[in-house]
């Protein structure tokens, strides 16, 4: 299979690729259902994820869900692992057109790819929620800047809201826009580390025309019967072996 994996690429000039979680997971970034998952977080106050990560409760309890936030999503320790490596190397090579993203750890930047549609934002970017001023983690994270845990404007003295997209709110438009043009536009569309079953997100791949669907993901998920290929095992094991026999 990695030999099928390899044709597909050397034969591919306009790839994207569309991650998820198991992406992240081999950077010891938690997702949310797995046993190191948010499920099983260091702190949930007795609710779900969805819960303290909705726009409701950040509204109405806006400490809590920074404690949450900081304790369960902040992985400033985390380095890109053998995926994003290998993402950035075919972009380089000008194979990778875009990498499309649920992920907001920032990973994909940090290896190098510079074309990355991030549809649930990121929590390296921060904005006050009354002028706008923009704030990296570092700053929302020291205690210096914040109000007990909630971060404020050193401008305005409003509050500091991270740039990810919460429950209950909607996805970026120009992310979606760029995202599903570059998906249309693929001659190889590779999905890892997703089940697919977040939506709107997962309807994305309904967009993609091209006749090179692959596949990768530790478990099965409703897509499989279009693929073109299908590989169940860790993303990044799969794609630097595919990679190296380019």
């Amino acid at each position: 299979m990695y030999e099928q994996l390899t044709e597909i690429l050397r034969e591919s000039d306009n790839i994207v690729f569309f991650g998820g979680a198991g992406v992240s997971t081999e950077s010891d970034i938690p997702d949310f259902r797995s046993d190191q998952g948010l499920y099983n977080a260091r702190q949930n106050y007795g609710m779900s994820p969805e819960q303290m990560l909705s726009h409701s409760f950040f509204m109405s309890n806006t400490g809590k869900f920074f404690d949450y936030y900081k304790n369960n999503l902040i992985y400033t320790e985390a380095m890109p692992n053998d995926a994003h490596k290998v993402l950035a190397e075919l972009e380089k090579m000008g194979k990778l057109k875009a990498v499309v993203t649920q992920n907001i750890d920032g990973l994909h930047q940090k290896a190098g790819s510079s074309r990355v549609y991030e549809l649930h934002g990121s929590v390296l970017r921060n904005y006050c929620m009354d002028c706008g001023e923009y704030y990296d983690l570092d700053y929302i994270m020291d205690s210096e800047n914040c109000d007990g845990l909630i971060p404020k404007c050193r401008k305005c003295g409003g509050t500091v809201k991270p740039d990810v997209v919460l429950y209950e709110e909607m996805l970026d438009d120009e992310q979606i826009t760029g995202a599903v043009d570059a998906i249309g536009k693929a001659d190889t569309l590779i999905i890892g580390g997703t089940s697919l079953v977040v939506y709107p997100a997962a309807g994305f791949v309904n967009y993609y025309r091209g006749d090179k669907l692959v596949l990768i993901n530790k478990s099965e998920t409703s897509f499989d019967n279009r693929a073109s290929l299908v590989i169940n095992d860790s993303i990044g094991k799969v794609l630097k072996a595919a990679f190296e026999g380019i």
